[in-house]
């Protein structure tokens, strides 16, 4: 039963990590209400009310500070392989992204689960954030709320899924979101892995309003979102422009370098025949 439960789950996911438009016609009956409609520049409805891994009341508003983007994840933490694989993976792809959990952004995992025990999540929690590392303690939020909480910020999200009573499991997708500070959604990124690279350019995109440095702002200039993939693409064309002027400016101060010692050298020597004509 087990066995059977494992293969569910990742057949579900697998067909979940393609946005709805792109999933098979003939969809099988427990999966038709699994995949992702994606709304980019939607809001999210940030009052809705959730409790944290200690119990505390909280609203989705309380992650959001307006400065900072965020990652979203829906997850449930009595599935037996791929929602534990999907928050390890995010966490090892967050881990190689330069910036830092709570400091530069923040993430928050919602259990799809309205019966989920605040004794898994905070199990849960302490988990991500070891594998995670780096020190960190606060910024990344595991909630939990009830059916309507859930359903409010999942169909805002576009994030279809369905309960298996038979089998006793979530079916989902396989899918995190990248959130504005403000909270709209910037970005769907799909897989049972999320490399580095993307989620650190879906941040570099969403951080509306907020200073990026110059080397930020060339990596985003070189890469391109292919939506149908939900995944970044090197534009070679961009290179090319950003590798030419780099060779430029390279070029440019190899010459004003050159031409400075030649001023030099120059009126060096003016001085000394200057000096051996007296």
């Amino acid at each position: 039963m087990k066995k059977l439960a494992w293969l569910a789950c990742v057949i579900v996911t697998l067909f979940g990590v393609m946005p709805a438009h792109a999933q098979i016609a003939h969809t099988p009956k427990e999966l038709q209400h699994v995949g992702v409609t994606e709304h980019l520049d939607e809001p999210l409805p940030l009052d809705t009310a959730f409790r944290d891994h200690t119990g505390k009341p909280v609203t989705l508003r309380s992650v959001f500070d307006g400065k900072r983007p965020v990652v979203l994840q829906f997850a449930y933490h009595t599935c037996p392989v791929v929602c534990g694989m999907i928050t390890t993976n995010l966490a090892a792809g967050l881990k190689g992204v330069p910036w830092t959990v709570g400091d530069q952004y923040q993430v928050v995992t919602i259990s799809i689960d309205p019966n989920e025990s605040l004794e898994r999540t905070a199990a849960k929690r302490t988990s991500i954030l070891n594998d995670y590392g780096r020190g960190v303690t606060e910024g990344w939020h595991f909630l939990v709320g009830d059916k309507a909480a859930i359903e409010a910020v999942t169909n805002a999200a576009g994030f279809e899924y369905q309960y298996d009573a038979a089998q006793k499991q979530w079916g989902h997708p396989s899918v995190v979101f990248v959130v504005k500070p403000n909270g709209q959604l910037a970005r769907y990124l799909y897989g049972l892995e999320f490399p580095s690279n993307d989620l650190r350019l879906g941040l570099f995109e969403a951080s509306e309003g907020r200073s990026i440095s110059t080397v930020e702002q060339l990596i985003l200039y070189c890469y391109h979102y292919d939506p149908q993939g939900g995944k970044y693409v090197l534009v070679a064309r961009r290179v090319m422009q950003v590798g030419a002027s780099a060779v430029a400016l390279v070029l440019g101060i190899v010459l004003a370098t050159f031409w400075v010692r030649e001023l030099r050298k120059n009126k060096k020597s003016e001085t000394t025949k200057l000096a051996e004509a007296v």
